[in-house]
């Protein structure tokens, strides 16, 4: 008699688990509080409901100095289906934010992934449509002006293969370079004295897209967009060819601005071919790390807006959830600091 399908997946999930679990690497016994080896902010991404969890809320706590919302301040759950706005889940983020000291970083205004019915069903007229862009726009920003140290304003502009900008809605209907501008605009009106971000992925393994991120920058700069700071989201593989995010890190400092490493994870699962074990690609990962928070501290200290972790806890993690295999954070499903945190701790007391 065969396996029902149910039967076969769980048995797979089971059994990817006890890999992970077996090759989290847990450093044992207690670690320093991350935060209290930085001079600059440590942030996670978190969901609202996991912050109920009293054990991945005392992780949190003692860890990490700024909060990123993974997708509850995105279009995907703010914008409801009649154009109204909810907020109960950021908020609850910057409660929990707000009573333990750390700083709220808003993500994301604009990114072309989101395209809410409310906004598709709106009059095709460049009047109607920028007139509610900008009144969201202003919700969100405003409804955090105080206490949010800076947003990520426009994400993930740049194509895949590093050819050009995106072509979505907002582009569409407000002009490809217009939609950006006129988002910082009113994002600063919004919130006057707020570090406003661009932020996007893969720059550190396509030349191509880091230069056309850098050429979006600068066209931005030129048209009078009140953008103050650079996000390099640093989801990477554990293959990564050493030095290429320190490269990253440096051609993004040039133009002064701050810079958020904003969402660094480093698979195992997505790495090459090229390592002989599971043991050779954790090595990998955490020095990909020591790497990435190196090259961050070497930069000029007005310019480390922020070095974010996304994620806590690898059961946690978008990767693991597409493979359970995956271990890409700092924490295992126990809570126990891995080789990576290990990593991150040597770089910041060497």
């Amino acid at each position: 008699m065969s396996l029902s399908r149910r039967a076969v997946l769980g048995s797979g999930l089971a059994l990817a688990a006890c890999s992970q679990k077996a090759n989290s690497q847990p450093t044992g016994g207690p670690v320093p509080p991350l935060k209290s080896l930085a001079p600059f902010p440590i942030g996670t991404a978190v969901q609202a409901g996991q912050l109920t969890d009293p054990a991945f809320a005392a992780l949190v706590t003692e860890h990490f100095s700024q909060l990123t919302p993974e997708w509850e301040m995105k279009m995907e759950y703010t914008v409801l289906e009649d154009g109204s706005f909810r907020f109960d889940r950021p908020d609850a983020i910057a409660a929990f934010a707000r009573a333990r000291g750390q700083r709220l970083f808003g993500h994301a205004l604009v990114w072309y992934a989101q395209e809410p019915p409310a906004f598709q069903r709106l009059d095709e007229t460049r009047a109607s449509f920028g007139q509610a862009y900008d009144r969201y726009i202003t919700a969100a920003v405003g409804r955090y002006r105080g206490q949010a140290s800076g947003w990520d304003v426009v994400n993930e502009p740049i194509r895949d293969d590093g050819s050009g900008l995106r072509e979505h809605l907002w582009s569409r209907r407000l002009g490809e370079i217009d939609h950006m501008v006129r988002a910082f605009q009113v994002a600063q009106a919004a919130d006057p004295d707020i570090p406003l971000f661009i932020n996007d992925y893969n720059l550190e393994s396509n030349p191509a897209k880091l230069d056309q991120y850098q050429r979006l920058i600068e066209r931005l700069l030129r048209a009078g967009a009140p953008l103050t700071g650079i996000g390099c989201q640093t989801h990477c593989n554990a293959d990564l060819p050493a030095g290429s995010l320190t490269r990253t890190i440096n051609a993004l400092a040039r133009f002064g601005l701050k810079v958020h490493v904003s969402e660094i994870d480093v698979s195992l699962v997505r790495a090459g071919g090229r390592f002989v074990s599971r043991q050779e690609k954790e090595a990998a990962q955490a020095r990909l790390y020591a790497e990435a928070i190196t090259a961050f501290a070497a930069l000029r200290p007005e310019q480390q807006f922020a070095f974010t972790i996304w994620g806590v806890r690898d059961p946690d993690s978008w990767l693991v959830r597409e493979d359970a295999s995956d271990a890409p954070l700092l924490f295992d499903g126990q809570g126990r600091a891995k080789g990576t945190f290990r990593a991150l701790e040597a770089a910041l007391r060497g």
